[in-house]
Order: structure tokens, then C-alpha cells, then sequence
């Protein structure tokens, strides 16, 4: 199969000069965490949650609201683009490797589509148990820990999404783009003297989703998918009969053991 046949050929982008609101605005809307972005129809770079999160953090940004920030000053410039023609094993073979997770589609200089691992996902048939391929222990924070304090669990283990659990029970999600909202949100409504302070004592209840999609703990890998493609989540908090987290899985680990039975491993 080839990357042609999956590729999302609608593609949302903004150009280098677009501020981070309006590209906020555009992940808000079309429920997106990564972005194309072009300069005079020519793709420079991939804007993603996780790099806003990081720039609206900064220290060295005090005080400057996302609508001064523009696409060029988080845009990742170093990516990979593949053709129309690539083979899908080709892709997920570098599924989990460091870098944007959104991989351009471009014929000659023009980008025609985009392929991420939420494209991917209706290859992943398996019917064998979710507990095959899921994490545990699992990596969490609760409901009044400090923001700053899952933003920094997600860096150091290099992950995307933390569920929040309270007395053993999933309550919500936080991830990069939860964070880089909520942020956002900040340098625009707290007067500056007071954004640092507030940054420091912002709550994870006060900008995680919830309530959380959650699976049990006896659902295929193939069922797993499905509820990623149906609620469009990028994990799936696994839960025994008692409602408390077991495990979790994510799209990464869909992807991987999906490219393990291609291979016939």
C-alpha cells in the first residue's frame, strides 16, 4: 500500500507569518495539533502544540501574547517529506522515532497532502488483547498538581499525554495542547506583572479534558483503534472491572505492533 491511498489531501496550513492565535484557532477548530507551514506556496516548517507550549513557557517570552508570536518563532525546520508513492511500511518503520509526527506529502515543491498517525490507523485489524500491547505502570498526575509539574513529566519521558487519575480513577487527560491553550489564554487575559505567578499555580483540573474516553481491559487492539478513530484521541486509558487504571495505550503502539505483524514478526 501506498502513501497515496491514505493521505488526508485536504490540507490545513498557515503561512510564516500567521500569528499563534489565529493558528491556535485553527487547531481549536479542526480538532488538529500539527500544521504545514508555507512561505509563497513553498513548505518551510511544521508548527505542532508541543512547540507552542514550549515558546508561551518560556521565561524569554514574558509578556508577549500569542497573537505577537508568529509561526516562523515555533515552526519545526528540520523534517522529513515522503511522495504519493512511498510505501506505508516505510512510514512506520520510523513511528515512535524523535521528530514531527506529521509527515508532508509533496510532489516536486508542491505539498499535497499530509500523513500522520491518525491516518494510519484503519490498517490496524488485530484481535488480539489490548493487554498485549499496553503500557504500565503508568505515568500520571492528579487533578491539583501544578501544570508546570505534568509539563515537565512529559518532556523527561518524552510523551505527548498524561492521564489525570484520581484515587486510582481516570478524571481527565492534559497534553500539549491543553497546555499551550491554557497558556496562551494567560499571556492574553493576566496582566504581566502577574502571568509568572500564575503560570506557577495553574492547576492541571483547571485545563485537563474531561471527562475521559477510557477502555476496558479485555477490548482488542483492533476495538483500541476504533475508539481513537470514532473520539479522534491520540491514547486509551485502560481500565479494569473495578474502573481503575491499568494501563494505557497509544497511537505509537497501535502503529508499531500493526508494522511487527506486516513483517511477520
Amino acid at each position: 500500500m501506498k502513501v497515496g491511498e491514505i493521505m488526508a489531501k485536504e490540507v490545513i496550513y498557515v503561512s510564516k507569518s500567521d500569528d499563534l492565535s489565529h493558528i491556535l484557532d485553527l487547531m481549536d477548530k479542526h480538532n488538529i495539533t500539527k500544521l504545514p507551514v508555507l512561505d509563497n506556496g513553498r513548505l518551510v516548517g511544521i508548527v505542532t502544540d508541543n512547540k507552542i507550549a514550549d515558546k508561551l513557557g518560556s521565561i524569554r517570552s514574558k509578556g508577549v501574547p500569542a497573537s505577537k508570536m508568529h509561526a516562523s518563532t515555533v515552526m519545526e525546520k528540520n523534517f522529513e517529506t515522503i511522495s504519493p508513492d512511498t510505501d506505508i511500511i516505510d512510514i512506520l518503520k520510523t513511528v515512535g522515532e524523535p521528530g514531527p509526527t506529521m509527515l508532508p506529502v509533496v510532489m516536486g515543491d508542491e505539498l499535497v497532502g499530509v500523513v500522520t498517525k491518525a491516518d494510519l490507523l484503519p490498517l490496524v485489524k488485530s484481535e488480539e488483547n489490548i493487554k498485549k500491547i499496553m503500557t504500565t505502570p503508568v505515568i500520571t498526575v492528579k487533578p491539583d498538581d501544578r501544570v508546570i509539574h505534568a509539563r515537565r513529566l512529559l518532556i523527561d519521558h518524552n510523551i505527548a499525554r498524561l492521564p489525570v487519575v484520581e484515587e486510582g480513577k481516570v478524571v481527565g487527560i492534559i497534553a500539549d495542547r491543553e497546555i499551550a491553550f491554557a497558556f496562551a489564554t494567560l499571556r492574553k487575559s493576566i496582566s504581566l506583572g502577574h502571568q509568572q505567578n500564575r503560570l506557577r499555580n495553574l492547576l492541571v483540573k483547571d485545563i485537563m479534558r474531561s471527562p475521559a474516553i477510557t477502555a476496558r481491559d479485555n477490548i482488542t487492539i483492533r476495538d483500541a483503534a476504533e475508539l481513537m478513530i470514532k473520539h479522534e484521541i491520540g491514547c486509551l486509558p485502560i481500565v479494569g472491572g473495578n474502573n481503575k487504571i491499568k494501563g494505557i495505550v497509544t497511537r505509537t503502539d497501535l502503529l508499531k505492533h500493526l508494522l511487527k505483524e506486516l513483517l511477520g514478526k
